[in-house]
C-alpha cells in the first residue's frame, strides 16, 4: 500500500510502498478514504508522543470501508462505511466498563501506538468496541473530521462543560477543534467568543455564529460582562491555558482540551483564582464511540455542520507539506485522494 511515512523526527514526510496491514483476531483492516490533517499528527511528527515508534505512519482522524475482518469480529463485515474515534478502547478495562472508553487504560490510537491512517490501509482494534457506522448521507470527508476535532469538542462544550443556553463560552484558539467547538457551543444556544491571532480563523469563527471575535483574552470580561460561563483552551500551550483560566467568572468551567505536551513548556496554572472563584478545571480527552448517536442525530438534523470546517481536500502526497503546515490555514484538511 501507498502510505506516507516519516523516519525521524520532524524529518522528512515521504510517501512510499510499504506492506499493508493484516486485522488482528478482534480487529479490522479499514480501506480509508479519507484522513484529516490535525495538529496532533503534527506533535507525533515531532516526537512529543511517547508512543510513536519510528518508521511511523501518521493520521488518526478517519472514514472509509471495511476490507477485511478478524476472526472474533462479530459486529462488522467487509464492505462497512465506518468510522472510529482516535481512542480505541479495549471493551474490557473498569473505564470501558462503566462507558467511559476515551480514557480505557489499554487504548489504543491508530497515528500514536500504530501506524495510522495517511495511508490506502489502516488496522483498527477491538473493532466491536469501536468502529461506528456511517449514515448513507455522510461523505467521507465529513466523517473523517469527526474522529478527533469534532468528536473532541462536541464531548467538551455537551458532556464535559454542560454548556447551557445563554452562558457565555469563550474558545481560545480557532484551529480544527477551535472551530468546532465554536459551531457545536452555538448550537447549544451559547454566546460565544473566538479568540486567535489569525484574522482569517476568527472570520470563519463569526461565519460559525461566534458573537465577539478577538485576538486579545483580557477584553473577555468586558464583552461578557464579568467573564466567560465555560472557557476551552482548544489550541494546547501554555499561555493559551492559561488565558482560559484568567478569563472565568467565579464559579466558572475551563477545559482543556488542546495537548499540552510537557516539551513546550508546563502551563503557570493560576491556582490563587481557582481557589478564589471556585473555578472548576476539566480535561476532555476525545468520545466514545457508543456516544457518537446523539452526535450522527444532530448532523443528520442539520443541527450540526461539520462539513462547513472542511476547507481543503488534498492528495495523500500533499498530506506531509500540510502536516508540517499545521496551523497556517483555518478550517480542516482532509486526504481523500489515496
Amino acid at each position: 500500500m501507498r502510505a506516507l511515512l516519516f523516519d525521524t523526527y520532524g524529518g522528512p514526510l515521504t510517501v512510499r510502498e510499504v506492506p499493508a496491514p493484516d486485522p488482528a483476531p478482534g480487529g479490522v483492516v479499514v480501506r480509508v478514504g479519507a484522513s484529516g490533517v490535525c495538529r496532533s499528527d503534527w506533535h507525533a511528527w515531532q516526537g512529543h508522543d511517547p508512543d510513536v515508534v519510528l518508521p511511523h505512519v501518521p493520521g488518526h482522524e478517519l472514514a472509509g470501508t471495511v476490507a477485511a475482518v478478524g476472526a472474533d469480529v462479530r459486529r462488522w463485515r467487509g464492505g462497512d462505511r465506518v468510522t472510529v474515534p482516535f481512542v480505541n478502547a479495549c471493551g474490557r478495562c473498569a473505564q470501558c466498563a462503566a462507558g467511559e472508553h476515551q480514557v480505557c487504560t489499554r487504548q489504543t490510537q491508530p497515528g500514536f501506538t500504530h501506524w495510522g491512517s495517511m495511508a490506502e490501509y489502516v488496522a483498527l482494534d477491538a473493532a466491536d468496541v469501536n468502529l461506528v457506522a456511517l449514515p448513507d448521507g455522510l461523505d467521507a470527508a465529513t466523517a473523517a473530521a469527526l474522529g478527533c476535532r469534532f468528536a473532541t469538542a462536541f464531548r467538551a462544550v455537551v458532556q464535559v462543560a454542560r454548556v447551557q443556553p445563554g452562558e457565555w463560552v469563550a474558545v481560545h484558539g480557532c484551529g480544527g477543534v477551535g472551530l468546532s467547538a465554536v459551531q457545536v457551543a452555538v448550537a447549544a444556544g451559547a454566546r460565544v467568543v473566538a479568540v486567535d491571532v489569525s484574522p482569517a480563523a476568527l472570520r470563519l469563527a463569526a461565519d460559525l455564529g461566534a458573537e465577539h471575535t478577538v485576538a486579545e483574552p483580557a477584553v473577555i470580561p468586558e464583552l461578557t460582562a464579568g467573564g466567560a460561563h465555560v472557557s476551552l483552551d482548544a489550541l494546547g500551550a501554555a499561555v493559551t491555558c492559561e488565558n482560559s483560566i484568567r478569563c472565568l467568572r467565579p464559579r466558572g468551567r475551563h477545559v482543556q482540551v488542546g495537548l499540552l505536551p510537557p516539551a513546550q513548556g508546563r502551563p503557570a496554572v493560576p491556582m490563587d483564582l481557582v481557589v478564589a472563584r471556585e473555578l472548576q478545571v476539566l480535561g476532555s480527552h476525545g468520545m466514545a464511540a457508543h456516544t457518537y448517536p446523539a452526535l450522527l442525530g444532530l448532523i443528520a438534523a442539520g443541527r450540526l455542520r461539520p462539513q462547513a470546517l472542511v476547507t481543503r481536500q488534498l492528495a495523500l502526497d500533499e498530506a506531509g507539506a500540510a502536516i508540517a503546515a499545521v496551523g497556517r490555514d483555518p478550517g480542516i484538511a482532509v486526504v481523500t485522494r489515496f
